[in-house]
């Protein structure tokens, strides 16, 4: 299996500590670790703990206290991952082979593009709609989730554009994925960055063959841990766990520590809290910033999630556009060819005020 290159992770991974500023990224302004210190990370446990391995489904302190957050649940329903990435390839791992069915909406985190065409799965893929809110096109959602479909993802609240599905939404995407017996895998890794909106209803217990992956990257501010989670059916989650094996083994024992600190009910919600703070705030510069560019410029503001969306109305392709910020203005941001729609940039609002002010100044260099 030769897997294609993640075009949007490579320029990422290649760039984001060169330029001078990076508005690429899509979580919350990363956590210290004296902030955690400040939830009950016993940092001189730290400092004395032996660098062994750790358990590689994760420890069942950390599985105990994610169940804890989804209903019906024990430790074995749950895989612990180096991160959501992590996750959702070791499902697609154990789920597909070649000539199988998978379908996934658009725009999104297109990771799941390259690996299921690398296992020789057939995919199809079904929009979401901006002049319907971000809502499916419901026709080719019917057409790509067909009897050969064995696995449907969709990312809630969405990256890039920042959009929560209805419940009804929800409900019928569920029922399609039922009457044509394929698993759906949600990515919920935004669940918690909601900015002025309710908490984001999850996908979790509304069908058996839902399948739900998280970590702690976007809405709990800590990417650097690389902790993420699978939650599915035990069977299923025995199978990724046979998968974690041959890949990275475990994750890191101090992470799957600080994880258990983050869940915790009091502390995730301080952080999603912080989140809200950053987002409520850095969503309004980034509007004024938009109306400022005049016409051929609009924003797509996020109910959920650490980045925007805008679309903008020029000849130049998004990839080439963003090379030239990159190049003439050392930022980096990601075009919208990456994410599955050309004619849109995906801008970073997550840091700090004047980090995030500077990098929309000298993006507007480039575009007026």
């Amino acid at each position: 299996m030769k897997i294609e290159v993640f075009e949007m992770e490579r320029m990422q991974s290649t760039w984001e500590n060169v330029v001078e500023f990076d508005l690429s990224e899509s979580g919350v302004l990363p956590v210290s670790l004296r902030e955690l210190s400040e939830m009950g990370f016993d940092l001189e446990w730290a400092l004395d703990t032996p660098l062994t391995y750790s358990q590689s489904n994760g420890t069942p302190e950390l599985r105990e206290a994610l169940a804890e957050i989804y209903p019906e649940t024990t430790i074995e329903n749950f895989e612990v991952t180096n991160g959501t990435s992590e996750a959702n390839y070791l499902v697609a791992l154990s789920l597909l082979k070649e000539g199988d069915g998978f379908a996934l909406e658009v725009p999104n985190y297109m990771q799941l593009w390259g690996v299921p065409r690398s296992m020789g799965a057939e995919v199809s893929t079904f929009a979401l709609r901006q002049e319907e809110d971000w809502e499916p096109d419901w026709a080719q959602l019917e057409r790509a989730v067909n009897p050969q479909t064995r696995l449907v993802y969709v990312s809630n609240p969405n990256n890039p554009t920042g959009s929560i599905l209805s419940p009804r939404s929800m409900e019928r995407i569920v029922r399609r994925c039922e009457e044509m017996d394929a698993y759906l895998l949600a990515d919920e890794v935004y669940l918690g960055a909601e900015i002025d909106c309710p908490r984001t209803p999850s996908f979790w217990g509304m069908s058996e063959k839902v399948i739900v992956t998280s970590g702690l990257s976007k809405a709990f501010g800590i990417p650097g841990v690389r902790i993420g989670w699978i939650v599915g059916p035990a069977d299923l989650v025995h199978e990724c766990w046979t998968q974690h094996d041959s890949v990275t083994i475990c994750p890191n024992k101090l992470s799957d520590a600080v994880a258990r600190i983050a869940v915790q009910k009091e502390n995730r919600e301080r952080l999603y809290e912080r989140g809200r703070a950053l987002l409520q705030r850095n969503r309004r510069i980034f509007s004024d910033w938009v109306a400022g560019l005049g016409d051929g410029f609009s924003s797509i503001l996020p109910e959920a999630g650490a980045m925007a969306f805008m679309k903008y109305d020029l000849p130049t392709p998004s990839l080439e556009l963003v090379e030239r910020i990159r190049t003439n203005q050392s930022t980096l941001i990601v075009p919208g060819i990456h994410l599955g729609l050309e004619g849109y940039l995906r801008i970073w609002l997550g840091g700090e005020r004047s980090y995030l002010e500077e990098g929309l100044r000298r993006i507007a260099e480039e575009l007026i």
